[in-house]
Parts: C-alpha cells; sequence; structure tokens
C-alpha cells in the first residue's frame, strides 16, 4: 500500500499535478540536503510548491462552527533524513497574538495519527489517539518578546526593566487527543520547535521536529519512505474561534520522500 501511495505521489509531481489538489490525499515531504528550513522566510521554502487544502468548519461535535473564517490553508513540507519540517500559510486580516478577557488567539494544529488507521474524529478517539502540535500565536509573542528583551541594551550591563513575559520552551504545544476535550500535554515539551510571520494579512508558520521518537506511545513516528495520516486545523481568534469553534481539513497521507540508496 504504502508502495503504491509513493508511485501514485511521484507520478502526480512528475506530470505537474499537486498530489493534494488532485487526489486529496497526499502531502510530500520533500528530501532536503543539509539542515530543514526553521523560519518562514528561508529561502528553501521557495523551491518548494505549496499545496492548497480546504477546509471546513468542525460540525461533529457542539458548539458545531460550520461557517469558519479560514477556507484554505497552503502546506509545504521537507525533510533531510534527520528532522522534519512543516511550512503552513493562511489568510488571516487580523493579527490576534495576545490573550486579554474576551479576546482570543490565532492558532494552527497538525494532527498526526498515531497508529496505522486514522481517527473518525480530528481530534482523536479514545482507540485511535492523535499526536498534535499546536501553534499559539501569543506563545510566539512571549518568545519574540524575550528574546528582544534579553539582547536589548538595558539587559545589557543598563537599568532592568521588570516585564512579566512567561517562559516559553516552544511556541508549539505537543498534545495527545483521545476525542474532543481530551487534550492532554505529552511529557517532553519543545521537541517540537515553531516560528512565525504575519505579513500582507497571512500568517506563515513553519514547525520542525525530529523524526526519530522519545516517547513511542504519544509521539507519532516518522520516517523517510513512510507514509502517515495527517489532519489540520486553524482558528482565528479575530472572530472568537477556539476549542472546537475551527477551521479543519480531511484526512491526508503524508508521504516522506525515501532516503537515496548507498
Amino acid at each position: 500500500m504504502l508502495a503504491l501511495a509513493l508511485v501514485m505521489a511521484a507520478g502526480l509531481t512528475w506530470i505537474g499535478i499537486p498530489a493534494v489538489s488532485s487526489q486529496g490525499l497526499f502531502v510530500r515531504s520533500h528530501k532536503v540536503d543539509g539542515p530543514v528550513p526553521a523560519t518562514p522566510d528561508d529561502p528553501t521554502w521557495d523551491r518548494i510548491t505549496p499545496l492548497t487544502l480546504p477546509l471546513s468548519g468542525q460540525v461533529i461535535t457542539r458548539p458545531a462552527w460550520p461557517q469558519p473564517s479560514v477556507s484554505a490553508i497552503a502546506v509545504r513540507s521537507v525533510h533531510n533524513g534527520k528532522q522534519i519540517a512543516f511550512h503552513l500559510t493562511w489568510e488571516d486580516r487580523t493579527k490576534n497574538d495576545r490573550i486579554t478577557p474576551g479576546t482570543f488567539r490565532d492558532s494552527v494544529a497538525l494532527g498526526l495519527a498515531l497508529g496505522d488507521a486514522p481517527a473518525f474524529f480530528c481530534m482523536g478517539q479514545l482507540d485511535h489517539y492523535v499526536n498534535i502540535w499546536q501553534w499559539k500565536a501569543d506563545w510566539q509573542t512571549d518568545i519574540d518578546l524575550r528574546a528582544a528583551r534579553d539582547h536589548s541594551p538595558d539587559q545589557l550591563g543598563g537599568v532592568r526593566r521588570f516585564e512579566t513575559i512567561p517562559r516559553r520552551v516552544s511556541s508549539v504545544e505537543a498534545l495527545l487527543g483521545g476525542g474532543f476535550s481530551t487534550l492532554t500535554p505529552t511529557q517532553y515539551q519543545g521537541r517540537v520547535q515553531g516560528k512565525a510571520l504575519w505579513k500582507d494579512g497571512r500568517w506563515h508558520v513553519v514547525m520542525t521536529r525530529t523524526l526519530t521518537t522519545v516517547d513511542q506511545e504519544n509521539e507519532a513516528p516518522l520516517g523517510p519512505g513512510r507514509a502517515q495520516a495527517l489532519v489540520l486545523a486553524v482558528w482565528d481568534g479575530g472572530i472568537q474561534e477556539r476549542n472546537g469553534q475551527k477551521a479543519v481539513s480531511s484526512w491526508l497521507q503524508l508521504v516522506l520522500d525515501p532516503l537515496p540508496s548507498l
């Protein structure tokens, strides 16, 4: 089955048809040499054709959200045999990167099925868990503000300003989903790293992780030549989307390019 998936994806790419847009099945992670790009503006991404995936409202559980703000997301992925990176881009006219009473964050999540078959629900179910990587705009702002503060002249020998900025190991939270309202943070936070850029009414988010796992039960295994069930979700904080109120994709197949034989 995996061999057939790889042949189909390669054949569609060879004749110039993106596998996802033509079949709604495959997201290809391209093999690259050297480090994987960790920022949205890395020129490596310019060489990868984005695959635009349609998104629909979450209508499986209450509160249903049939008309989300975001209707599509563009996906790129690369790996170098040791790490994998995803580049996600979608339209969002308002930048919502802080949480205050009555306001909500922009966010995007990537779900990887644990096991051979995807869960029926986008957040998993009791017998089919999902490893979720959720990037959060406010967490990204915390990391960026702390980095700017730590490198400011005031912090390098001048007068220190008191600012309460949470310490984040990453702007991406690694979660385990076994159905709606069951999300649980995994033990090893910081293994999935994120970096984002909001420009001209669009979010550009990159998430990276090593291919090897340190938690076999809660981390999705990823490897060259392997097919992996994948789902995406987007929240627009500007219209108060949160929790189950979101835009979601259908289940897809992530296919990592095999490594060249020696």
